[in-house]
């Protein structure tokens, strides 16, 4: 009975829970451990694994709480400092849940360690590719965070992207300053809001949504490259250019 559960948490994070079969579970990034312990009650599951993207306190504040009281292992970045990790992971490495395999990608930008885990034709990607946007910088590097960009675009268009945070419809507002006559937008906007409002995730979305309506994913198109020259005001000469640009744009939008 493999299945994914939206976690709720803080003001708007996700806890992702990957229910492996009808005893067991995983857990991505819990921010919080008592609405990961409610949900694995209410389903009747027993948490087998904790997997952490990155050190920020919103995605690793419940990791103690629950292995401790799971006895559970936590995967975590190799080169990040991770409560209570007890397997380091790094590029390439698998990890096998049930039937699950999770592939571990190096992802750094939001911060200079973090990973997303890639498989079964689902990416966990943390704070590095939301919702019609991306993750500002922590402590890793712009350049960082173009390229980990560019190696998730690529990965299969009917890939579901689960990422940690209710941010879309700021991203989606943002995305229609950038462009404002791009239709696929306007129409995910709409259907996020109506979403919204039922009191359900906007998430997960494919990469071929986020292909056609994320403008960090969209820099090599003369619609971006046009919208951020006109705001910068000034040629830009790659697409990592526009690409700064436009995170620093992004920066200063409230």
């Amino acid at each position: 009975m493999l299945k994914i559960h939206s976690i709720q948490a803080l003001e708007d994070n996700y806890i992702w829970l990957i229910q492996l079969d009808e005893r067991r579970a995983a857990v991505i990034d819990p921010g919080e451990s008592a609405p990961v312990v409610h949900r694995l009650n209410q389903l009747g599951l027993e948490l087998d694994a904790i997997l952490i993207t990155h050190k920020c306190w919103d995605h690793v504040g419940g990791t103690q709480a629950l292995s401790q009281h799971y006895k559970a292992p936590v995967y975590g970045p190799a080169n990040e400092p991770i409560p209570h990790r007890t397997d380091p992971l790094s590029e390439g490495q698998l990890i096998q849940l049930g039937e699950v395999s999770l592939q571990v990608m190096e992802v750094p930008g939001h911060t200079s360690g973090h990973i997303a885990f890639y498989g079964n034709g689902w990416l966990f990607s943390g704070d590095t590719l939301f919702g019609a946007g991306c993750g500002r910088l922590h402590d890793g590097t712009m350049e960082q965070l173009f390229h980990s960009l560019t190696r998730l675009k690529a990965l299969p268009p009917a890939t579901l992207n689960y990422c940690a945070h209710e941010y879309t419809i700021a991203n989606l507002n943002f995305a229609l300053q950038v462009e404002p006559d791009n239709l696929a937008t306007r129409q995910r906007m709409s259907e996020t809001q109506a979403i919204r409002k039922r009191g359900l995730p906007s998430l997960p979305s494919t990469l071929a949504v986020e292909l056609q309506t994320n403008p960090f994913l969209r820099c090599h198109t003369p619609q971006v490259i046009e919208a951020v020259e006109k705001h910068t005001r000034q040629p830009l000469q790659s697409e990592f250019e526009v690409f700064r640009a436009l995170r620093l744009w992004k920066n200063n939008v409230a």
